[in-house]
């Protein structure tokens, strides 16, 4: 279904009203909000790319989901990860030009808990002191640093190494110069074969599938990981979320969490634990990560 009003209209003309317009008339017609969210993503990129490529000289309206969206987001358990990441540095990636890009960059959004996005667009300048800074986004949430992981740091330093004076740390031949999703859209549908090639092989069943997934889950598996060890503002500055009710969906509170969260209080305070059985150990081996800003 077309919408005259949009399609046939230049970008900077379009304004807040034209998109409510679009939106009211795909409810109308029965579309999910999901798939109207998607058609909107797809608005928000185009106005991002004509802004970033210098083709407008105004600034775009902003482009906002519509709520009532079944979120669905997938978590990936070890076993899953391990999977996809044979699957990712297997012998089928040979054919390509840069055989561990694919790695490289799910090991970024799996250790950092960066949008594909962020980390296609990431400059030689945002890697630096053991952070990696986001230094734009559609809010100022957005923009924050966040300490790497010894891995992603290696990652980072290799890659820094190979372009020497380049403007993106993940160079691609696009008209953007980065990275865009399309650029490991084959290596990941790979991956995902290969990682139920794994599979089948470890369980003897022909019949079973790896279920695939986006490269965002990769995000989102980080965060939920992440959610038990950290208070919800801690976690809300490191995903660059604004709104802490995003966040919430992260956090699952379980009563050995919330013992421990209280006995690192009385260790602050008095500089021993409580006494409680094994939280002593926990408190100790609990990953806790203060964002450096």
């Amino acid at each position: 279904m077309s919408f005259e009003k949009l399609a046939a209209t230049r970008l900077d003309s379009i304004t807040s009203e034209t998109i409510g317009a679009f939106v009211a008339l795909r409810k109308d017609a029965g579309v999910q909000v999901s798939s109207i969210n998607r058609e909107l993503q797809a608005l928000r990129r185009m106005f991002h790319l004509a802004q970033e490529w210098g083709k407008v000289e105004k600034a775009l309206p902003t482009v906002r989901m519509v709520p009532g969206e079944n979120h669905r987001e997938r978590v990936l358990t070890a076993e899953e990860e391990a999977l996809y990441f044979a699957g990712a540095k297997s012998e089928a990636m040979n054919q390509h030009m840069d055989t561990s890009l694919l790695a490289d960059v799910a090991t970024v959004l799996l250790d950092c808990r960066l949008r594909p996005e962020e980390c296609f667009r990431l400059r030689p300048e945002s890697v630096r002191d053991a952070r990696i800074e986001i230094q734009y986004g559609k809010t100022d949430n957005a923009r924050r640093r966040i300490p790497m992981t010894p891995r992603v740091q290696a990652i980072l330093d290799m890659r820094l190494s190979k372009i020497a004076g380049g403007e993106w740390v993940f160079p691609a031949p696009t008209r953007s110069g980065h990275m865009e999703p399309s650029t490991l859209k084959k290596q990941h549908a790979k991956a995902i074969a290969q990682a139920t090639a794994i599979l089948r092989k470890q369980t003897e069943q022909e019949d079973i599938e790896f279920q695939g997934f986006e490269l965002y889950t990769l995000r989102h598996t980080c965060l939920t990981r992440w959610a038990p060890h950290m208070d919800p503002w801690t976690l809300a500055y490191l995903a660059g979320h604004r709104d802490m009710n995003i966040t919430k969906r992260y956090v699952h509170p379980q009563e050995q969490t919330i013992r421990a969260a209280m006995d690192r209080v009385q260790v602050e305070k008095s500089g021993h634990t409580s006494g409680h059985t094994g939280q002593k150990a926990d408190l100790e081996n609990a990953p806790v990560l203060t964002p450096t800003i």
